[in-house]
């Protein structure tokens, strides 16, 4: 009885507190990136740009988008991003979706060589409550040769009291939809791992932490 008694109190809490904000918190603002940037393409060579978008709700998918040089003497770049170099200078790159509202550049200069802007190989920062319960600590996020190692300092700390509570990683910091389940949250106090095989270091925007049953989120941290 005591037990029916906290989750039907603990169901009244959370669904009173987020059920109204619902359509808004999920809405994110779409973006588009390029996702191989170069600094320097070499003298008549060829590179291929690719895009990511993320629509809003944070899902991937697919959109037509117009590329632009802005010096096609120095570089030129075709409808399909392929970019080829022509004589010494920088330009500006720049992808744009067909109603031109959503965009990125970057800037390239031709010299001897390409040589790629170089990734980071991880990420390091805060995880926050965004709620009542506690949940705050430190991490970082590493590249690994299958995928990603999630490193939770042993300053981290978090409730004991939500069922089915659950972290992933989410291009949506108020969501769910879409997102890669990095597992149950079984570990309380201090440090702690996650291995996540088949993830790349900028896959995601965000770690978001979830009481599953109910679809609440309790906390996060952003990474890009």
């Amino acid at each position: 009885m005591k037990n029916f008694i906290f989750f039907s109190t603990l169901l009244f809490i959370l669904f009173t507190g987020c059920i109204e904000d619902d359509f808004i918190e999920d809405f994110v603002e779409p973006e588009i990136s390029i996702t191989n940037a170069i600094d320097t393409l070499g003298l008549d060579t060829e590179y291929q740009f690719n895009t990511r978008f993320l629509n809003n709700t944070g899902q991937q998918e697919s959109v037509e988008v117009v590329w632009e040089s802005s010096d096609p003497t120095v570089i030129s770049i075709t409808q399909s991003g392929l970019a080829t170099a022509h004589s010494a200078g920088t330009v500006v790159i720049a992808v744009n979706t067909v109603d031109q509202s959503i965009s990125d550049a970057i800037e390239v200069t031709v010299g001897e060589e390409t040589v790629e802007v170089e990734e980071p190989a991880s990420i390091t920062g805060s995880i926050m409550t965004t709620t009542f319960y506690d949940l705050e600590g430190t991490f970082t996020l590493s590249e690994t040769d299958t995928g990603l190692f999630l490193d939770i300092a042993d300053d981290y700390v978090t409730t004991s009291a939500l069922p089915g509570f659950y972290v992933y990683l989410s291009n949506n910091r108020n969501s769910i939809s879409g997102a890669f389940e990095i597992g149950e949250v079984t570990v309380f106090r201090g440090a702690h791992s996650y291995e996540i095989d088949g993830v790349s270091l900028n896959d995601y925007n965000f770690i978001v932490y979830y009481c599953k049953p109910f679809n609440v989120k309790v906390g996060e941290a952003v990474l890009n």
